[in-house]
Protein backbone atom coordinates (compact mmCIF):
# COMPACT_ATOMS: atom_id res chain seq x y z
CA UNK A 1 0.00 0.00 0.00
CA UNK A 2 1.33 3.53 -0.93
CA UNK A 3 2.20 5.41 2.19
CA UNK A 4 1.05 9.40 2.62
CA UNK A 5 3.52 12.22 3.81
CA UNK A 6 0.71 15.11 4.42
CA UNK A 7 3.40 17.89 4.58
CA UNK A 8 2.82 21.70 5.64
CA UNK A 9 1.45 21.39 9.17
CA UNK A 10 1.66 24.42 10.88
CA UNK A 11 -0.18 24.05 13.80
CA UNK A 12 -0.53 21.09 16.47
CA UNK A 13 -4.31 20.82 15.70
CA UNK A 14 -3.04 20.24 11.60
CA UNK A 15 -0.80 17.69 12.31
CA UNK A 16 -3.07 15.82 14.93
CA UNK A 17 -6.08 16.04 12.19
CA UNK A 18 -3.72 14.64 9.52
CA UNK A 19 -2.94 11.67 11.55
CA UNK A 20 -6.85 11.60 12.56
CA UNK A 21 -7.60 11.37 8.89
CA UNK A 22 -4.53 8.08 8.60
CA UNK A 23 -1.55 10.08 7.71
CA UNK A 24 1.78 7.68 7.93
CA UNK A 25 3.88 10.51 8.01
CA UNK A 26 3.81 14.70 8.61
CA UNK A 27 6.11 17.42 6.88
CA UNK A 28 6.97 20.19 8.69
CA UNK A 29 8.44 23.17 6.62
CA UNK A 30 11.38 24.90 8.09
CA UNK A 31 14.52 26.95 7.22
CA UNK A 32 13.43 28.51 3.70
CA UNK A 33 16.25 30.13 1.56
CA UNK A 34 14.63 28.99 -2.02
CA UNK A 35 10.85 30.08 -3.53
CA UNK A 36 8.38 27.95 -2.47
CA UNK A 37 5.35 27.46 -0.60
CA UNK A 38 4.46 30.02 2.57
CA UNK A 39 3.81 27.40 5.04
CA UNK A 40 6.93 27.68 6.36
CA UNK A 41 7.43 27.89 10.38
CA UNK A 42 10.39 28.78 12.89
CA UNK A 43 12.42 25.14 14.25
CA UNK A 44 11.22 25.91 17.77
CA UNK A 45 7.59 25.56 16.60
CA UNK A 46 7.84 22.32 14.58
CA UNK A 47 10.11 21.24 17.74
CA UNK A 48 7.21 22.19 19.98
CA UNK A 49 4.88 20.76 17.91
CA UNK A 50 6.34 17.18 17.16
CA UNK A 51 7.05 16.89 21.39
CA UNK A 52 3.10 16.93 21.75
CA UNK A 53 2.84 14.07 18.97
CA UNK A 54 2.74 10.19 19.68
CA UNK A 55 6.50 9.52 20.15
CA UNK A 56 5.98 6.98 16.89
CA UNK A 57 4.85 9.47 15.02
CA UNK A 58 6.98 9.55 11.52
CA UNK A 59 8.13 13.19 11.50
CA UNK A 60 9.95 14.81 8.49
CA UNK A 61 11.71 18.23 8.34
CA UNK A 62 11.61 19.96 4.55
CA UNK A 63 14.09 22.66 4.46
CA UNK A 64 15.23 24.69 1.70
CA UNK A 65 18.84 25.45 3.34
CA UNK A 66 21.69 24.36 1.29
CA UNK A 67 24.26 24.26 3.94
CA UNK A 68 24.93 20.16 5.76
CA UNK A 69 25.93 21.62 8.79
CA UNK A 70 23.03 24.32 9.35
CA UNK A 71 20.60 21.58 8.48
CA UNK A 72 22.01 18.99 11.00
CA UNK A 73 21.42 21.91 13.67
CA UNK A 74 17.49 22.01 12.40
CA UNK A 75 17.54 18.19 12.78
CA UNK A 76 18.91 18.26 16.06
CA UNK A 77 16.38 20.72 17.32
CA UNK A 78 13.08 19.83 16.11
CA UNK A 79 14.44 15.80 16.65
CA UNK A 80 12.61 14.84 13.02
CA UNK A 81 12.65 11.01 12.12
CA UNK A 82 13.67 12.48 8.00
CA UNK A 83 14.86 15.33 6.26
CA UNK A 84 13.74 16.05 2.83
CA UNK A 85 16.55 18.00 0.88
CA UNK A 86 14.87 20.81 -1.27
CA UNK A 87 17.81 22.88 -1.46
CA UNK A 88 21.13 22.96 -3.54
CA UNK A 89 22.52 20.24 -0.71
CA UNK A 90 24.80 17.63 -3.01
CA UNK A 91 25.51 14.25 -2.72
CA UNK A 92 28.46 15.65 -0.17
CA UNK A 93 26.28 17.21 1.65
CA UNK A 94 23.98 14.82 2.12
CA UNK A 95 26.88 12.09 3.54
CA UNK A 96 28.05 14.38 5.87
CA UNK A 97 24.58 14.84 7.60
CA UNK A 98 23.86 11.09 7.37
CA UNK A 99 27.67 10.61 9.29
CA UNK A 100 26.25 13.71 11.94
CA UNK A 101 22.51 11.45 12.44
CA UNK A 102 23.02 8.35 11.09
CA UNK A 103 19.59 7.83 12.68
CA UNK A 104 17.72 10.90 10.63
CA UNK A 105 16.63 9.20 7.16
CA UNK A 106 17.84 11.50 3.97
CA UNK A 107 15.50 12.15 1.21
CA UNK A 108 16.88 14.27 -1.54
CA UNK A 109 14.33 16.12 -3.58
CA UNK A 110 14.74 16.01 -7.73
CA UNK A 111 12.19 18.44 -9.94
CA UNK A 112 10.84 16.93 -12.41
CA UNK A 113 11.64 19.19 -15.81
CA UNK A 114 12.15 16.23 -18.63
CA UNK A 115 13.78 13.10 -18.77
CA UNK A 116 16.87 13.94 -16.75
CA UNK A 117 15.66 13.21 -13.41
CA UNK A 118 16.12 9.60 -14.61
CA UNK A 119 19.87 10.06 -14.06
CA UNK A 120 19.98 12.51 -11.71
CA UNK A 121 18.06 9.69 -9.33
CA UNK A 122 20.07 7.34 -9.79
CA UNK A 123 23.02 9.15 -9.28
CA UNK A 124 21.88 9.58 -5.32
CA UNK A 125 21.67 5.14 -4.61
CA UNK A 126 24.20 4.66 -2.24
CA UNK A 127 23.58 8.21 -0.58
CA UNK A 128 19.79 9.21 -0.18
CA UNK A 129 17.73 6.83 1.80
CA UNK A 130 14.72 7.82 -0.54
CA UNK A 131 14.00 10.83 -3.40
CA UNK A 132 11.02 12.93 -3.43
CA UNK A 133 10.17 13.91 -7.21
CA UNK A 134 8.44 17.41 -7.78
CA UNK A 135 7.38 19.94 -9.89
CA UNK A 136 9.70 23.12 -10.08
CA UNK A 137 9.33 25.74 -12.09
CA UNK A 138 13.13 27.58 -13.20
CA UNK A 139 11.72 30.90 -14.17
CA UNK A 140 11.21 31.57 -10.51
CA UNK A 141 13.50 29.27 -8.77
CA UNK A 142 10.72 27.99 -6.74
CA UNK A 143 11.58 23.81 -6.18
CA UNK A 144 8.42 22.86 -4.18
CA UNK A 145 4.94 23.98 -3.62
CA UNK A 146 4.02 25.05 -7.47
CA UNK A 147 0.59 23.00 -7.54
CA UNK A 148 1.37 22.00 -10.72
CA UNK A 149 1.88 18.33 -11.96
CA UNK A 150 5.13 17.08 -14.14
CA UNK A 151 4.86 14.77 -16.79
CA UNK A 152 4.09 11.57 -14.53
CA UNK A 153 5.26 9.31 -17.22
CA UNK A 154 8.99 10.35 -16.65
CA UNK A 155 8.65 9.37 -12.54
CA UNK A 156 7.04 6.43 -13.79
CA UNK A 157 10.64 5.41 -15.17
CA UNK A 158 11.80 7.16 -12.50
CA UNK A 159 10.64 4.25 -10.36
CA UNK A 160 11.49 1.46 -12.92
CA UNK A 161 14.97 2.77 -12.97
CA UNK A 162 16.48 2.92 -9.43
CA UNK A 163 16.25 0.60 -6.00
CA UNK A 164 15.30 3.70 -4.18
CA UNK A 165 12.36 4.52 -2.84
CA UNK A 166 10.40 7.22 -5.02
CA UNK A 167 7.91 9.62 -2.96
CA UNK A 168 5.48 11.45 -5.57
CA UNK A 169 4.86 15.39 -4.80
CA UNK A 170 4.02 17.96 -6.65
CA UNK A 171 -0.05 19.14 -7.32
CA UNK A 172 -1.44 16.57 -5.83
CA UNK A 173 -4.84 16.51 -4.41
CA UNK A 174 -8.17 14.41 -3.39
CA UNK A 175 -9.16 14.15 -7.14
CA UNK A 176 -5.77 13.20 -9.00
CA UNK A 177 -4.03 10.84 -6.53
CA UNK A 178 -5.62 7.87 -7.70
CA UNK A 179 -4.17 8.38 -11.16
CA UNK A 180 -0.81 9.11 -10.11
CA UNK A 181 -0.50 5.75 -8.05
CA UNK A 182 -1.53 3.92 -10.65
CA UNK A 183 1.06 5.70 -13.20
CA UNK A 184 4.09 5.99 -11.16
CA UNK A 185 3.31 3.18 -8.65
CA UNK A 186 5.80 5.39 -5.70
CA UNK A 187 6.58 4.32 -2.57
CA UNK A 188 4.77 7.31 -0.96
CA UNK A 189 2.44 10.33 -2.25
CA UNK A 190 3.57 13.69 -0.45
CA UNK A 191 1.00 16.58 -0.77
CA UNK A 192 0.50 20.08 0.93
CA UNK A 193 -2.06 22.86 -0.94
CA UNK A 194 -4.34 19.73 -2.13
CA UNK A 195 -5.49 19.15 1.31
CA UNK A 196 -5.19 22.80 2.71
CA UNK A 197 -7.96 25.64 2.95
CA UNK A 198 -6.81 29.13 3.92
CA UNK A 199 -3.87 28.32 4.96
CA UNK A 200 -5.01 25.58 7.24
CA UNK A 201 -5.75 21.60 6.78
CA UNK A 202 -9.19 20.62 5.93
CA UNK A 203 -10.16 17.56 7.24
CA UNK A 204 -12.63 16.52 4.64
CA UNK A 205 -9.92 16.83 1.81
CA UNK A 206 -7.18 14.85 3.99
CA UNK A 207 -9.55 11.84 4.74
CA UNK A 208 -10.66 11.85 1.22
CA UNK A 209 -6.93 12.34 -0.22
CA UNK A 210 -5.60 9.17 2.27
CA UNK A 211 -9.05 7.36 1.45
CA UNK A 212 -8.08 7.95 -2.56
CA UNK A 213 -4.40 7.01 -2.33
CA UNK A 214 -4.94 3.94 -0.03
CA UNK A 215 -8.18 2.72 -2.14
CA UNK A 216 -9.86 2.38 1.50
Amino acid sequence: MTLVKICGNTTLEDARMSLAAGADMLGFLVGQEKPTVRTFIEPEAARAIIAELPAETFTVLVTTVFDATRIIGLAEMTAVKAVQFHGGTDADGILKFKKALPHVRAWKVVNVFDETAIAEVKSYEGIADAVTLDTGNRATGQVGGTGQTHDWSVSRRVVESTSLPIILAGGLNPENVEEAIRTVHPYAVDVNSGVTTDGKKDAEKLKQFIRNAKGI
